[in-house]
């Protein structure tokens, strides 16, 4: 069956946007310069780089006369369901964990980030002047 122009040309530029913006993703994985930042690159990119080559592959098979491949659904979908999913349990394992964020961040998660969590232990070895000045 041959495949009208029009139509291998969307392929086309589906694949070639998803790889776009899969390189775009990859780019900013190695070029950002904290945890929350490179986390945010490639999950936008393996969502919409691989979705739109998904979809590209989807079309194409489907108009050659082989019909909707079960597979590319099905990787399409796991793939829009779990790369968010697994970008927020990062995201917020990172909170959790109190990982450090940039220093040009706009809005820290909280004020006193950059500063070590106090213990009880901590407060209470601290100079007698600390501890009035800390109530």
């Amino acid at each position: 069956m041959n495949i009208p122009t029009w139509l291998d040309a969307l392929i086309a530029a589906m694949l070639l946007i998803g790889a776009i913006v899969a390189t775009l993703g990859s780019l900013g994985l190695a070029r950002m310069p904290d945890f929350y930042m490179r986390l945010h690159g490639p999950t936008k990119a393996s969502t919409l780089g691989v979705g739109c080559t998904m979809l590209g592959s989807l079309l194409y098979f489907s108009t050659s006369g082989e019909g909707i491949r079960v597979q590319e659904v099905l990787i399409t979908v796991f793939l829009f369901v779990t790369a968010p999913v697994s970008a927020h349990v990062m995201a917020w394992a990172a909170l959790h964990r109190r990982v450090h964020c940039s220093a040009n961040t706009r809005h820290p998660p909280w004020p006193e980030m950059d500063r070590a969590p106090v213990t009880e232990h901590a407060a209470s070895s601290a100079p007698a002047g600390d501890k009035e000045s800390a109530d």
